[in-house]
C-alpha cells in the first residue's frame, strides 16, 4: 500500500467511524453499543474483501485503523457532536458516510489490482469494500442496508472501480488520480444526492 493510499483509507476508516458513532446516536445506544458500530461500520468491508481473496484481515495484523478508529470517537465525543440538532446531525451522516463510500471505493480496488483480477474482481472488491461496513451497522441497528434503499449510493463505488481500473490499464494510477478520483467521488456522492438523482426503478 503507497502513501497516498493510507492516507485515503486512513480518511475512509475515520469517515465511516463518524458514520457509525452518528448512527449510534440516533439510535440512542449505550457507550458500548455506539462503540461496537462504529467499529464494525469502519473495518466490516474491508474484513469482507479480505476474507474473499483469502488473506487475514488487515486489521487482525496492523493497528492503524483502530488507532484512527479510537482517536476519531474521541474527538467526536469531546467535540459533542451528539449535541447537535437532528438536521445537522444528518448532514454530517452525509458527509461522513459519502466520503466513507468513496475512499473505501478506491483501496478495496486497489486491492484487486494488486491480485490481478479481472474488470468485475477489481469492481467488485471496491464495492463489497465500500459497502459492506454500512451493510453491517445498518442491520445491527435494524434498518434496511442504504445499498437498498439510496438514491445513486451504490451507483458511484461502481463508477469509481470502474475509473480506477481503466487508469491502472494505461498505467496511469498515481498520486494525482487517485486525489481526483477521491474528491471527484466525493462531488458526484454529494451532488447527486442534492439533486436526488436515482436509478430507475421497476
Amino acid at each position: 500500500m503507497n502513501h497516498t493510499t493510507e492516507i485515503i483509507h486512513i480518511i475512509g476508516t475515520a469517515a465511516f467511524a463518524i458514520s457509525g458513532y452518528l448512527v449510534g446516536v440516533r439510535k440512542r445506544l449505550d457507550i458500548l453499543g455506539v462503540l461496537i458500530v462504529s467499529l464494525l461500520t469502519a473495518i466490516g468491508g474491508g474484513m469482507m474483501r479480505d476474507v474473499l481473496v483469502n488473506r487475514t484481515p488487515a486489521v487482525f495484523t496492523q493497528n492503524t485503523a483502530l488507532i484512527v478508529i479510537g482517536i476519531t470517537l474521541l474527538l467526536a465525543w469531546l467535540f459533542k457532536l451528539q449535541n447537535n440538532r437532528k438536521k445537522v446531525l444528518a448532514a454530517l451522516f452525509l458527509l461522513a458516510d459519502s466520503l466513507g463510500l468513496v475512499a473505501f471505493t478506491i483501496t478495496g480496488a486497489q486491492v484487486g489490482l494488486m491480485y490481478e483480477l479481472n474488470l468485475f474482481g477489481v469492481v467488485m472488491l471496491g464495492f463489497i469494500t465500500a459497502v459492506g461496513g454500512g451493510i453491517v451497522r445498518d442491520t445491527l441497528v435494524n434498518d434496511i442496508p442504504m445499498i437498498l434503499r439510496k438514491d445513486f449510493y451504490g451507483t458511484v463505488s461502481v463508477i469509481i472501480g470502474l475509473a480506477l481500473y481503466a487508469l491502472d490499464s494505461f498505467g496511469w494510477v498515481n498520486t494525482l488520480t487517485l486525489n481526483i478520483l477521491l474528491w471527484g467521488g466525493y462531488a458526484l456522492r454529494l451532488w447527486a444526492h442534492r439533486v436526488s438523482w436515482a436509478l430507475p426503478r421497476f
